[in-house]
């Protein structure tokens, strides 16, 4: 039977649907710059601090261990979502987004198994029981009590098959939602999603902050260890390091270490970006 009633068609939902499928990955420059994910794939309960430039950070994790730089996957999927809504000026963004489990697993670039959702069960606990207390403004708002890297979330559908979560439902933080507001966030390459091991994951991060489209850009080894929050010993990250540069797969940069001063270099593929820089110097 036919409601009497006209449909409620401006009804604002209390959160966003991620349902844009061209959605290009976005991250926020906060956790770019600093080292605010674990790069230990062994659950990692040490209370860790960070200062560089009078920005402070310290994460707190729960026992479980601090949320890794995989699972930020699940961050980068929502801010993405979220940008695209603001550049398509819709009007139910929200901090509180509801995605399915397998859109994020097939974006990321994860298996769509058993064991894919697993481990991104695993994943959403250590971001939610993981705190930060930082002096780092998003939209020139400092947030000043700790925070969790998401303030919650929950299943909000399984599959009546096999019981695997099908819907999920989770809040960002507003530090993070600040960030997404004011578009304080870089576009990645897709082939992130790619890079098997978490230092390429963040020395990609670190180059796309501060090489960006520039030609070049050249960090002490030292400075760079302590830029990707790595835990292992400097001898041994320099060793890492080069065998990257060996390798030379990140996307859109290449690295080069040069053991005359200790140093790490990344340099842009695009070749547009050459010719502009060349052009440049001949026209002084």
């Amino acid at each position: 039977m036919r409601s009497p009633l006209l449909p409620d068609r401006n009804r604002q939902l209390n959160f966003f649907i991620c349902d844009i499928l061209d959605a290009n990955p976005k991250d926020d420059l906060g956790s770019m710059e600093h080292p605010m994910f674990t790069l230990s794939t062994k659950p990692d309960t040490r209370i860790r601090k960070y200062e560089h430039n009078g920005n402070t950070i310290t994460i707190i994790p729960n026992v479980l261990g601090h949320a890794t730089i995989l699972d930020k996957d699940v961050l980068i999927y929502c801010i993405s979502q979220l940008v695209e809504a603001v550049n398509r000026k819709r009007k139910d963004i929200n901090r509180t987004v509801r995605f399915t489990a397998y859109d994020l697993l097939t974006v990321t670039n994860r298996q769509t198994d058993g064991d894919g959702y697993r481990r991104l069960k695993a994943a959403l606990d250590r971001l939610a029981g993981t705190r930060i207390k930082t002096n780092i403004k998003t939209r020139n708002h400092r947030i000043t009590d700790a925070f969790g890297i998401i303030d919650s979330y929950r299943i909000v559908e399984k599959s009546p098959l096999n019981g695997q979560m099908v819907a999920i439902e989770i809040t960002l933080s507003e530090w993070l939602y600040n960030a997404v507001l004011a578009t304080e966030v870089l576009t990645l390459n897709r082939d992130y999603f790619r890079l098997r091991k978490p230092l390429e994951r963040r020395l990609y991060e670190l180059a796309r902050k501060h090489c960006g489209n520039q030609p070049q850009w050249k960090i002490r080894l030292e400075l760079l260890h302590k830029k990707t929050g790595s835990s292992s010993k400097l001898k041994m990250f320099r060793h890492h390091l080069k065998a990257i540069a060996q390798s030379n797969h990140l996307p859109d940069y290449t690295v080069s270490y040069c053991s005359d001063d200790d140093s790490v270099t990344f340099t842009n593929r695009d070749e547009q970006v050459k010719a502009r820089t060349a052009i440049r110097k001949l026209l002084g």
